[in-house]
């Protein structure tokens, strides 16, 4: 079990590394993915850390994490937004785009939240040996497998309910879908439902987006002329999303080899 937790305390901190290495790509300006992929690696970190609640830090860690991903979350949609109006030739819209985004990654490098986020994983280790002294970490990774089903079962519930909305669901597939990732193996899906995670997810991400740029529409008159486009491509990829969802909702045999574990 030791061996185990330690394990995961060097999967923690190697997103650490990978966090500073996004910050100093965004620092230099060196590519268009930096922020996404700081996104990616804050993502992977909560899924490493919700289950985990319950040990010495974790839940400010997540907390932290959290905080950063809002702050940058306009940032990335202002992103997808002016790579979505240069594919179509809008040049000066996404041009009066461009600033205020660059003066947002400035404000996320000098932000408190993610100060505070550094600072906490800095201290991770001693807490991490803290935890082993007081036998924190024992009967770890059943626990894990338990909380990861859990995550399973609430995200089934979602797609069976008819009042839970699109975005609701989209948010759940993308947390369990990380969670998976994190913990292979231990939540005990299928290649076949792993494929189809990433499939509903990426069907409603671009679902999501566009009803987003429908919204900014309202609000900024060059964007009206996308409107047409963009509510065709709303409707368009939520039929899409449809049948990928179905796909997702547990069979009986699958769910009987969950609840088998």
């Amino acid at each position: 079990m030791k061996q185990y937790s330690m394990w995961l305390l060097w999967r923690i901190l190697r997103l650490e590394m990978r966090l500073r290495s996004c910050c100093a790509r965004l620092a230099a300006n060196t590519d268009t993915e930096a922020l996404h992929d700081l996104r990616v690696t804050l993502r992977s970190l909560r899924s490493l850390l919700r289950p985990l609640r319950g040990l010495p830090l974790v839940e400010q860690l997540d907390s932290a994490a959290a905080a950063l991903g809002q702050l940058s979350g306009s940032m990335r949609d202002a992103e997808v937004l002016i790579a979505e109006l240069q594919q179509h030739g809008l040049r000066s819209a996404a041009r009066r785009r461009r600033a205020p985004l660059q003066q947002g990654y400035a404000g996320l490098l000098a932000s408190e939240e993610l100060r505070h986020l550094f600072l906490l994983l800095g201290a991770l280790p001693q807490f991490w040996r803290l935890a082993h002294r007081e036998a924190l970490h024992v009967g770890l990774r059943r626990k894990l497998r338990r909380r990861l089903q859990r995550q399973w079962h609430k995200l089934q519930a979602a797609l069976n309910d008819p009042l839970v909305s699109p975005h609701q669901q989209r948010l759940l597939i993308k947390r369990v879908r990380y969670a998976d990732q994190a913990y292979s193996g231990l939540m005990g899906l299928s290649e076949l439902q792993q494929r189809r995670l990433v499939q509903a997810q990426s069907a409603l991400g671009d679902w999501h987006d566009r009803l987003q740029w429908l919204a900014v529409a309202e609000q900024d008159a060059d964007l009206r002329r996308c409107v047409g486009r963009w509510q065709e491509e709303l409707d368009a990829a939520y039929q899409a999303a449809l049948p990928l969802l179905d796909d997702l909702r547990t069979r009986e045999q699958s769910q009987q080899r969950l609840d088998a574990l």
